[in-house]
């Protein structure tokens, strides 16, 4: 359409080019890896702009691949520096147009970028080092194992390194790679062995749950476990995993912890602590037999702990309001990277580039509460995936489903979920987010309670404001009292700090008065080295200024020790830099008390953390000196 022979031709293209030259100082508009700059600030926007965040699996692997191949070439062309974010407003000029959702997303896909690239720019210059290194021994083959540390210990994508091989005609030992990234894994595999299906090997029947209608429900025996091996029977004392035919127990899946309870026999009590799948369809009951015995074959009662199970309900429904409530105060980039929910409270993780404000943690409080105070019956139905789909129920990216799901209607978030929950909203009774932080780039984690738990929580910050209000005598029901009288307290205290360092400074400055005619002269130089008492680096410095002055041609050395901490200080007047450096003299002094430091040639600062060597070390800047000016 436009006449040109390649896409890089188009006026589009050129566009991008031209910005990649100006945010890398490049001058040659030919040189390919502005092209290849071009092409992924493109890739890159749209997939950021889609709710993609850079990871180390799946999707955000794919980006964050594009983005560091993004990244050397601009390393290529000279440039350390963060620059790829920079090329989004001009991505946003040349395609807003025809994609307004770009322009909405900029700010945040700039952000990401620029997290991303300030990430891995800590490591690309060593990594290229050792990269460059490899390359020089006139090898025909990158070794796997240098490949490998290179993806490993510096980010380097393995495409990275190819790349990087091929344009000097060196390919890469990929069979090399792969033995070093599968014994990582293995290594990895080896050092977390949790789960229940470690040694456990199980051929039987499955596993019936009934525990969305009920937390009680006979069952058979099917299996028994004793440290992974199948046992016919276990007596009192024994720790087991106990297979059952029929369970109210909910097996630990999609984030949800599994519940505990009481197996009940006629010959036996076994106290579940855990419930986890062996398989997808078995679950296996962890515990111990508190007492009797129970066998292989035997009829129990299975009791799920109400408690638990209420209050684990209650955090889960929770969490789907929370994870629409996230969408609609951050974002519709915010996509679930994880959770974990049991009886104390829920962990949940999105994908998200920075921390929350105060301010929006407050609104996804509201929300939720807001559904939870209109008291929604929860509705859940089994559905074909296809009818899911078109539902608009929620669905994680990279997970597998089967041709049949359940689909969770709480509140108005609609989501995918075998979990146990609440019948109406209001059952949750109140939701509390009590912590918010960043677990990985691009990653945030919220934990929250419901119900008995977020209660308890305001009933302790209610008690710690009355113990504040208590402290600072203020009433407790008058309306930002408390805050009131503790920014009264700041600035007494910064009026009293300011007052203590006039007095400081006054003592430092009579001391130094006294300190002039203690200097020594040694072939026309005055040598002065002494402690303060309750001196601050701020006086030690005023006071150095003060014996220079008094002193002129001269090196000195002060010094004043506070909370067992030495605090150092040397001077050297203009006229003898050439001969003494002050940095010299105060690392010479630092190193005998335990310390180091340095600055400019007339003045350093150092410290230390052995005062009882100091007497000597300042004894010694004399004979220094005089070493010096010989």
């Amino acid at each position: 359409m436009q006449q040109v022979h390649s896409n890089y031709e188009i006026d589009l293209f050129q566009s991008l080019i031209q910005a990649a030259a100006r945010v890398t100082r490049t001058k040659d508009l030919a040189d390919n890896s502005l092209k290849v700059i071009a092409d992924h600030i493109r890739a890159c926007s749209f997939l950021i702009t889609d709710g993609v965040i850079p990871g180390s699996e799946g999707r955000g692997y794919v980006l964050r691949r594009i983005i560091r191949r993004a990244i050397r070439h601009g390393y290529r062309l000279g440039q350390k520096q963060p620059f790829f974010y920079q090329l989004v407003e001009d991505l946003s000029q040349v395609m807003g147009q025809a994609y307004p959702e770009l322009v909405a997303a900029k700010a945040r896909v700039a952000a990401v970028l620029q997290q991303e690239e300030e990430r891995f720019a800590e490591t690309l210059e060593h990594g290229m080092q050792v990269l460059e290194n490899a390359l020089s021994r006139n090898i025909k083959v990158l070794d796997g194992e240098t490949a490998f540390r290179l993806y490993d210990t510096f980010g380097f994508p393995l495409d990275l390194t190819a790349d990087i091989g091929r344009e000097r005609g060196i390919t890469i030992d990929h069979a090399g790679f792969d033995q070093a990234m599968a014994r990582q894994r293995e290594q990895a595999r080896a050092a977390n062995k949790f789960t229940l299906q470690e040694g456990i090997e199980y051929n039987g029947s499955q596993t019936t749950f009934y525990g969305y209608e009920a937390l009680q429900h006979e069952g058979q025996v099917l299996a028994i476990y004793k440290q992974g091996s199948p046992v016919d029977f276990i007596e009192a004392g024994d720790e087991a995993v106990v297979v059952l035919d029929k369970t109210p127990f909910y097996a630990e899946s999609g984030g949800q912890a599994g519940d505990c309870g009481k197996l009940l026999a006629g010959n036996g009590t076994f106290n579940v602590t855990n419930t986890q799948k062996i398989q997808a369809s078995v679950f296996g009951h962890k515990g111990v037999l508190s007492s009797g015995r129970i066998a292989v074959g035997d009829k129990v009662l299975a009791e799920v702990d109400p408690l638990a199970r209420i209050r684990t309900t209650r955090n889960h429904s929770a969490t789907h309001l929370m994870h629409k409530a996230l969408r609609e105060v951050l974002g519709d980039h915010v996509q679930q990277k994880g959770s974990l929910v049991d009886h104390e409270r829920t962990r949940f993780d999105f994908s998200h580039n920075e921390p929350m404000t105060e301010h929006q943690i407050r609104m996804v409080e509201k929300k939720v509460n807001e559904e939870i105070l209109i008291n929604t019956e929860c509705q859940a139905r089994i559905m074909a995936i296809g009818e899911a789909q078109k539902s608009g129920a929620m669905m994680l990216f990279g997970e597998k489903y089967g041709d049949e799901v359940r689909v969770l209607d709480i509140g108005s978030s609609r989501e995918l979920c075998g979990g146990t929950h609440v019948k109406r909203t209001g059952d949750i009774g109140l939701f509390k987010i009590v912590s918010e932080s960043g677990v990985a780039a691009g990653v945030r984690r919220v934990e929250a309670c419901t119900g008995d738990r977020a209660l308890h929580y305001v009933e302790t910050l209610e008690d710690d404001r009355r113990a504040s209000a208590a402290m600072l005598k203020v009433p407790l029901r008058q309306g930002g009292a408390i805050p009131m009288a503790v920014l009264h307290l700041q600035q007494d205290k910064k009026a009293l700090e300011k007052e203590l360092s006039t007095l400081k400074t006054k003592l430092a400055s009579s001391q130094g008065s006294d300190l002039a005619a203690q200097a020594q002269e040694i072939k026309g130089i005055k040598v002065l080295a002494a402690n303060l008492e309750n001196a601050d680096a701020k006086s030690l410095r005023e006071t150095l200024d003060q014996l220079k002055d008094k002193l002129k041609t001269c090196a000195i050395v002060l010094s004043t020790i506070e909370d067992g901490k030495i605090a150092l200080i040397a001077g050297v007047s203009a006229d003898l830099t050439n001969r003494i450096k002050a940095g010299e003299l105060i690392n010479f002094v630092a190193q005998q008390v335990g310390g180091k430091g340095g600055g400019r040639p007339d003045m350093a600062q150092a410290g230390g953390t052995r005062p009882d060597r100091l007497p000597a070390a300042l004894e010694s800047v004399m004979g220094w000196v005089e070493e010096k000016i010989v």
